[in-house]
């Protein structure tokens, strides 16, 4: 009998740890499109409302669900402070979030060097890093649906699949 129990609770974990990895995959690009979203809703708060970058970050944070909200709910806050420079709020904000976000290393490269060009130049050049980011984002979104479709039901089966050879190897 405890050795069924054993066995279940094994299965059990297994599957859990294969349905989270699968989750994760299928989180990256729907924080890819809100990502992509925000910071179409950033240009546009930019170049057509005029409006400080603070408070459009602060606007955007409302917005947007977790975990990018902290994104941008931190980048304000550190603006209003004054304390650090535009570079190094966003800098910031990014690596506090990063670990609660599903997104991959590529996409902290492309945030980050957007953060670098971020309130550094005139409304016309920051449309254009604006979109050269969307467009890089747009990029790697197509290829996490791709990872996606490929790998999610085959590491949801993984997770099955290990624990029961864990089990059988066990009994």
């Amino acid at each position: 009998m405890i050795k069924i129990i054993g066995a279940v609770f094994i299965v059990a974990a297994t599957t859990w740890i294969g349905f989270e990895f699968a989750n994760k995959l299928r989180e990256r690009p729907r924080q890819l499109r809100l990502m992509r979203a925000a910071l179409q809703s950033l240009e546009a708060e930019i170049m057509y409302g005029h409006t400080p970058l603070a408070e459009a970050a602060e606007r955007l944070a409302k917005q947007i669900p977790k975990p990018l909200c902290f994104l941008f709910e931190g980048f304000s806050q550190q603006l209003e402070q004054g304390e650090k420079t535009v570079r190094e709020a966003w800098l910031s904000s990014l690596e506090h979030v990063w670990k609660r976000a599903a997104m991959k290393r590529a996409e902290y490269e492309i945030l980050q060097q957007f953060g670098e060009t971020l309130g550094q130049h005139d409304r016309e050049s920051q449309q254009k890093h604006i979109r050269l980011c969307l467009t890089h984002l747009e990029r790697e979104e197509g290829e996490a649906k791709e990872s996606q479709l490929r790998s999610e039901k085959m590491i949801r089966s993984l997770g099955v699949l290990s624990g029961l050879l864990i089990v059988i190897l066990l009994l």
